[in-house]
């Protein structure tokens, strides 16, 4: 086989747009006609089935998605369900070891893509709650707008830093550890160091744990997608995930020496049965200088006739490859290099059988020793392609077959030229292996880090570093020239600040100011108007929690508590101005001291669901008079609607039976504004389900669906931009008024009410804290796993949750 030349190889964000609560169409191209719609419907939901949704999601069902970075989401029944300290650490230990350590995926998320996070960074922060985080909502900008996801996190007296490094990797998960610590027991301790085994451990795996990762194919000079000196080249069809059972083809090439160096002279391609799918001769584009007949087998003559180019066979294996093939050959980066091919999958034999200090083995060597088959003899003019493909191929099915331990241990006198004298002094039972997270991860040659002030807990790591502040510990983490593979950073200073908060108070503080942003005040109404006729007018805007009729002197108005931010915006601005038996009604928030800010505060919420869109299905009747006063904006309307008196029968049976929505319906009617990547209903029991939240691929799909809100009310639908954070109406429900205070207490938090000034202290300390973090993401490699976790706050009174912040570092 000629030696062939190598070649040195070496995302955007959505921005998010800040948005009017008004929805109507701002131009006349961005409003769409019902009927064009209409007539694209079809073409957009079976776009739309096409598309999985997060719920029961596995990750192969994530191998059609564009995006081949890793990325975290959460099943929506449990992002409005707290996690605990044992939740998270078992997303760290996925994200960590993955299945390839045999750890199964989280119960509670999911994480795309596992084999391509290249770090693991917790910050964990003393004395913050999640109350804190939403009173400081607008002020702590970085952390509500790069961390897309956002969990209840369970307040816990235990040592979370303590937790993260001591907690053990099961025996049952981790066949990782075992190969390495319980497989070693046995093992002479010579082989212990071999490159083989030091590789790929000793236990028997499937053939995902050899293909070779994306870092690893930069390294070895294949061609990789958007590494310079590969834009000519050719892509495959590849899915991004592949399993054990994905089928492996052998490949080999020979190639002739041209004007412009070694190009493709002959392909062959043979399935995993060793049977030869594919075997043409190429015409090279340039001028032959030399046929290399002695190695390649080709002669002038055997060309002369043959019109193939190299854009031919680039076709024909396109065609050939399944998306899932896993390509095998040997030093085969040579021969997609030639081929001018990129294929991410791919299993090299001269990386399987290792030497020491990277050198490596003959293919010829590898299969009279390991197959028992004489290839590439001097009585044979030339290599042929097909043997070679042939050999390659069944040296790795025997080394996933057989795996790595016995690999060795049956061919280490004849490849690696050694024996092992049996010596009782040689042969040292090995120690019990550690199933600590941290030892673990060193056991695999992973670094991990400790940054922190100074605790009673027993880490027991060689790179713990104690401070004294939190700038400290940050100005420490940056200046590290190489970037451990976990870090843990603790952040105690803020908890001084806040020592002097009345935290239980706070908390129903707060919750009672997110729960005024749901509230709206309506009237005047009819004078005999009921309690039930105003819930069933206003819940079609959102699921309603609580309706409180105000009799005045003169006339009737309501209080109504929507369960959603959504609900509340949506009655403002379709249902104020309505006329109700001749009598318009007026629709305002409350104006207090909780709701002086809400604007700001909404327009945040906004921004940071940028892709996020909520929409409601009206019945006909309800529809038509929230049209009219949408359109009258404020103003008495002429058009007499009996809005609450008509909506009893069409046809015989309930009108809202014609409102109710399914996740098909939906697709269906926003499939064309862009691609829906989920839909999440909100169904309620006994009821119709009218209310959902949609996701876009995009931001554009979402602005699109606003920009045509006077055509989908043409359908009934109404909607709005999405605000209410999933995990929020989980956390209110953990908080329930507080009846009887003791009154040693309350004299205590009377003494400790905070002043204006102190409340503009806690925000400055806020804002430093979320600079802070800023500067530390900035910082982490692209890849990484980032998790910031507000601890929340423990005491004898009770425990306030705190709040869990994920995301994937991605490229700028």
């Amino acid at each position: 086989m000629v030696n062939k030349h190598e070649f040195v190889n070496c995302r955007t964000n959505n921005i998010c747009k800040n948005m009017s609560l008004n929805t109507e169409p701002s131009t006349a191209e961005a409003t769409c006609n019902r009927r064009k719609r209409k007539n694209i419907a079809s073409t957009a939901h079976e776009e739309a089935k096409r598309l999985k949704t997060v719920q029961g999601a596995e990750e192969t069902q994530d191998c059609g998605r564009s995006s081949r970075s890793p990325r975290i989401s959460v099943l929506l029944d449990r992002l409005q369900q707290p996690i605990t300290p044992s939740e998270l650490t078992e997303l760290l230990h996925y994200a960590a070891l993955g299945k390839t350590g045999g750890i199964k995926q989280p119960s509670w998320c999911r994480l795309h893509h596992q084999k391509k996070v290249k770090a693991v960074n917790v910050v964990i922060v003393e004395g913050v709650t999640q109350s804190l985080f939403y009173k400081h909502y607008v002020t702590l900008r970085h952390l509500r707008t790069n961390y897309t996801t956002r969990l209840t996190f369970t307040a816990s007296s235990t040592d979370l830093a303590s937790g993260i490094f001591s907690g053990e990797v099961s025996k049952s998960d981790d066949p990782s550890v075992s190969q390495r610590h319980n497989g070693s027991s046995e093992l002479h301790k010579a082989l212990r160091i071999h490159p083989v085994i030091g590789k790929f451990g000793t236990q028997r795996k499937g053939l995902t744990a050899y293909v070779l990762p994306a870092e690893e194919l930069i390294k070895r000079h294949y061609p990789v997608k958007g590494m310079p000196g590969f834009e000519e080249f050719v892509c495959t069809d590849c899915v991004d995930c592949l399993t054990d059972s994905s089928p492996l083809f052998g490949l080999d090439c020979e190639m002739c020496l041209t004007e412009k160096g070694y190009e493709l002279a002959r392909v062959s391609l043979v399935d995993s049965d060793g049977k030869c799918v594919l075997d043409d001769l190429v015409k090279p584009q340039n001028r032959i200088l030399d046929y290399l007949t002695r190695f390649s087998g080709i002669t002038a003559a055997m060309l002369q006739p043959i019109t193939t180019t190299l854009r031919n066979v680039q076709v024909k294996l396109r065609a050939l490859l399944p998306s899932n093939a896993v390509l095998v050959g040997h030093s085969l980066n040579n021969d997609l290099i030639a081929l001018k091919l990129i294929h991410q999958h791919v299993i090299d034999t001269s990386l399987l059988y290792r030497r020491e200090f990277g050198q490596r083995f003959k293919l010829k060597v590898l299969a009279e020793t390991v197959l028992n088959r004489q290839i590439q003899t001097e009585e044979k003019m030339g290599h042929n392609p097909i043997e070679d493909a042939v050999a390659a191929l069944e040296l790795a099915q025997y080394f996933i077959k057989t795996g790595p331990r016995q690999v060795v241990e049956l061919h280490l006198q004849e490849l690696w030229g050694y024996t092992i004298l049996e010596e009782s002094s040689d042969c040292e039972p090995a120690p019990t292996p550690s199933l600590r997270f941290a030892d673990v991860l060193r056991t695999l040659g992973r670094s991990v880090a400790f940054l922190g002030r100074r605790s009673d807990i027993a880490l027991d790591l060689s790179n713990q570093q104690w401070h004294n502040s939190d700038k400290e510990a940050l100005a420490s983490f940056r200046r590290q020239n190489k970037r451990p593979f976990l870090s843990v950073l603790q952040f105690s200073s803020l908890s001084d600040h806040l020592k002097k908060c009345c935290r239980h108070r706070e908390h129903q503080r707060v919750c009672a100011n997110l729960r005024d942003t749901c509230v709206v005040f309506a009237g005047p109404f009819p004078a005999a108007f009921s309690e039930r006729e105003v819930r069933r007018l206003f819940s079609c805007c959102g699921p309603v929690r609580n309706i409180k009729i105000l009799n005045a002197t003169v006339r009737v108005h309501a209080e109504v508590e929507f369960e959603r931010l959504e609900g509340a915006l949506l009655a403002l601005n379709t249902l104020n101005g309505l006329d109700l038996q001749g009598q318009s009604i007026k629709v305002q928030r409350p104006v207090n001291e909780s709701t002086l800010d809400v604007d700001l505060t909404l327009e945040a919420l906004m921004c940071d669901h940028t892709s996020h869109l909520y929409a409601l299905k009206s019945t006909s009747s309800i529809a038509e008079g929230m049209r009219t006063s949408a359109r009258v904006n404020g103003h008495t309307s002429d058009a007499k609607c009996s809005v609450v008196t008509s909506v009893k029968t069409v046809n015989g049976q309930r009108a809202q039976a014609k409102s109710k929505l399914c996740e098909e319906t939906v697709r269906e009617t926003f499939g064309h504004f862009g691609t829906v990547e989920r839909v999440d209903l909100l169904p309620k029991a006994g009821k119709h389900t009218r209310h959902a939240y949609i996701k876009f691929e995009s931001s554009e799909g979402k602005h699109a669906a606003l920009s045509s809100s006077e055509d989908l009310r043409k359908e009934n639908y109404f909607v709005c931009p999405s605000l209410t954070p999933p995990h929020l109406p989980s956390w209110a429900a953990l908080t329930s008024p507080v009846t009887s205070v003791d009154p040693d207490i309350e004299d205590e938090e009377r003494t400790h009410m905070r002043t204006s000034s102190q409340e503009q202290e806690v925000d400055l300390v806020m804002g430093k804290l979320d600079r802070r973090l800023q500067k530390l993401f900035t910082f982490l490699p692209e890849g990484t796993l980032s998790v910031v976790v507000l601890l929340g706050h423990t005491s004898a009174r009770g425990d306030l949750p705190g709040l869990c912040l994920m995301e994937v570092k991605r490229g700028s």
